[in-house]
């Protein structure tokens, strides 16, 4: 996964958000579970996608209204906005690994955990990304390829991902960042925006990628059981 030192700097904040998500997301469904204990799959993954949604678009607002705070304005705005993608891809690795988690997709090799996270919030283009690189179809790519293909295949499958994902995060983070530096409140609208469009994107791309929820919880002593 060589690239320029920008665009490696991306992948290194993803390697960094879904090394430190990883070991967390049977917790975060153990959490969702407590909350609703006859819940169905199906049914906590709506309550992780409600959620998911509801902390991306309030950390982008968050940072973003800080420009209209007097003496505070858009250099603290930069900095904080800029510590807030580091957010942005953390809370997004969690979701993402744990639907893996309730799907039953092994998700044990950073390289599963990088296909999965990256073709997710690349929405679309992931999908078409990773069923063009695998040579299959898109539908339920997440357990068609992510869940089968052995490491070495989804290596070849991730540099094609890499490139677009730097793309967009790379030259989308850089023009979202300067827009939550906006002053008068202008911020936090386009902070708040963003995000919403970016964990919004993600859901949708997580239920194609996925397929139909399990329709129960595996047996005790299975994983997640």
């Amino acid at each position: 996964m060589a690239t320029e030192a920008p665009g490696q700097r991306v992948l290194d904040l993803l390697d960094k958000a879904i090394g430190v998500q990883a070991p967390l997301a049977r917790g975060n469904i153990a959490r969702a579970r407590r909350r609703n204990p006859d819940a169905t799959p199906a049914e906590v993954i709506r309550d992780l996608e409600r959620t998911y949604v509801r902390a991306l678009t309030g950390a982008g607002a968050a940072v973003g209204g800080t420009a209209a705070v007097p003496g505070i304005g858009t250099g603290v705005a930069l900095s904080l906005s800029a510590g807030e993608s580091l957010t942005t891809l953390g809370v997004s690795s969690l979701f993402v690994l744990s639907l893996a988690e309730i799907h039953g997709v092994p998700v044990d090799e950073l390289e599963r955990r990088r296909t999965i996270v990256m073709g997710i919030m690349l929405g679309e283009t992931g999908s078409a990304t990773v069923a063009k690189a695998a040579g299959r179809t898109g539908r339920d790519w997440g357990r068609q390829v992510v869940g089968r293909l052995p490491a070495q295949a989804l290596r070849r499958i991730n540099k094609a991902l890499a490139k677009r994902f730097i793309a967009r995060y790379g030259t989308r983070q850089a023009a979202v960042v300067l827009g939550r530096a906006a002053p008068f409140g202008i911020g936090a609208v386009i902070g708040g925006s963003a995000n919403a469009a970016i964990a919004t994107a993600t859901v949708r791309a997580g239920r194609r990628a996925f397929g139909p929820p399990p329709e129960a919880w595996p047996e005790p002593g299975d994983p997640l059981g």
